[in-house]
């Protein structure tokens, strides 16, 4: 037996921006994202979330499970250390989307300015949609501490 369903759904775009001081150097700050980005990533509640990061064009950014399972978040599609990461993929989305998440870092001042920008497209759950400003700007502010914390040793 073969069951068919059609059903029509609306293809939706968002763009997010966070932007933060890191009283760091530049370098201190990507090194920061970096970290966060890999086997240290913390969820919003706290809780780890081990990531692995691939540092280079065309890395993978992806959760590894164990026995050849896992998530795939994206590949880099920009790295310029200390200045700029571009991410492009489908982050922690199993459904039609495709996203665009950079970090950009700039000195102004003696303190480092961290723009993180989310662009996305596609099918959008609610919980994903209604979530992730909270998840970006939980980020940002993570590696402003990680950045700070390792500015003062």
């Amino acid at each position: 037996m073969i069951t068919e369903t059609v059903d029509r759904q609306v293809v939706e775009t968002l763009e997010i921006c966070k932007e933060i001081n890191i009283v760091a150097p530049l370098e201190i700050a990507f090194e920061a994202v970096l970290e966060q980005l890999g086997p240290d990533c913390q969820k919003p509640d706290g809780t780890l979330f081990p990531m692995c990061f691939e540092p280079w064009p065309g890395g993978r950014w992806y959760r590894d499970l164990g026995n050849n399972t896992g998530h795939l978040w994206g590949h880099v599609q920009v790295i310029k250390p200390p200045t700029l990461l571009e991410i492009c993929g489908p982050l922690m989305m199993s459904y039609p989307a495709t996203n665009h998440v950079q970090y950009r870092l700039r000195s102004e001042g003696g303190v480092t300015r961290l723009t993180l920008l989310h662009r996305g497209m596609g099918v959008f759950l609610a919980d994903h949609r209604e979530g992730m400003p909270r998840g970006w700007a939980y980020w940002a502010e993570r590696i402003r501490d990680l950045a700070e914390a390792r500015a003062r040793k």
